[in-house]
């Protein structure tokens, strides 16, 4: 009963804000954002205590306004989800606009196939969404959702646009398959992991567990590795879809070095982006929660 609960909840809320005009229900999922973060002080805490970490020589009003940036931009991004199946190849650019495009085309001329580097910042649902409909489908790890109706609801969204998921029991193989056939596939590489599936690489000055699989694929397939990510820009009213450069990757016979050094080189871009747009990132995750051994718990 309770997933059906969550799951009929969900789809309301979509279809609610999917059915108004655009700056309504932008207006109106910032502010369900807003009530659920004031509600859940346990996300309070994790954000206060992150940027804290992140930016030690900011004030409590500094940290406070990326808060309620960060809320809003979540909000607006929910909104944009919600709205998904009503945009089109046609209509798109009223929403998302793409900025350095070429250093995608870039990696996907070398032939082995892109990473699309990028994580949690800014409209990141409907960035690889936006990027299908301008004609580059790609495959994205897909960690499942808890409720099982409500996932399969959320990847339908995401796959109106010819994206297509790849679930954790395929990843390997179908990964290497795709990059063989020079595909794109898109991995989120912000987000805490454990010691198993990671290292400890440097993130705003305090070690982070990062993930190694998106340097130990590029390693082996010699996939360009592309960072993207959408970011608001307050200027033109639109989000831009921004890549930069292929990260060059670092090869000195030593796997397990080179895997250190690369994963190291790509939390360094992606520190980079949440360091230009700090309150477009998502603060209320955990992300320094796994700690090297013997150290203590943070949160």
């Amino acid at each position: 009963m309770k997933e059906w609960l969550e799951y009929a909840a969900v789809w309301a809320i979509l279809k609610t804000l999917g059915a108004l005009p655009r700056s309504t229900a932008r207006g109106v999922a910032s502010t369900i954002a807003a009530g659920l973060y004031a509600a859940l002080p346990k996300l309070r805490r994790t954000a206060e205590f992150n940027l804290r970490l992140a930016f030690p020589e900011w004030d409590a009003a500094r940290r406070s306004s990326v808060i309620r940036g960060m809320v809003r931009h979540l909000g607006w991004m929910a909104a944009d989800f919600a709205r998904m199946p009503r945009y089109t190849r046609e209509n798109i650019e009223e929403v998302l606009v793409l900025d350095g495009h070429e250093n995608f085309l870039n990696g996907q001329r070398r032939g082995n196939g892109v990473l699309y580097l990028t994580g949690h910042i800014g409209a990141w649902e409907l960035s690889s969404f936006a990027h299908a409909l301008y004609g580059f489908p790609l495959r994205y790890m897909a960690r499942p959702l808890d409720n099982l109706r409500v996932d399969a609801l959320v990847n339908h969204y995401r796959c109106l646009s010819g994206n297509r998921p790849i679930f954790k029991n395929e990843s390997a193989r179908a990964l290497l398959k795709i990059l063989k056939e020079a595909g794109t596939v898109g991995i989120l590489a912000d987000q805490n992991t454990m010691p198993e599936e990671g290292v400890f690489v440097d993130f705003f000055g305090k070690s982070a567990c990062t993930t190694t699989g998106i340097a130990r694929v590029a390693l082996h397939t010699d996939a360009a590795v592309v960072p993207g990510y959408a970011f608001w820009d307050a200027g033109t009213g639109k989000y831009r879809l921004r890549f930069e450069p292929a990260v060059e990757l670092v090869r000195t016979g030593d796997t397990e070095r080179d895997v250190f050094v690369n994963t190291q080189k790509f939390a360094k871009v992606l520190e980079g982006i949440i360091r230009k747009h700090p309150e477009q990132w998502i603060w209320v995750h955990a992300r320094w929660k796994t700690r090297p051994k013997g150290e203590p718990e943070l949160y």
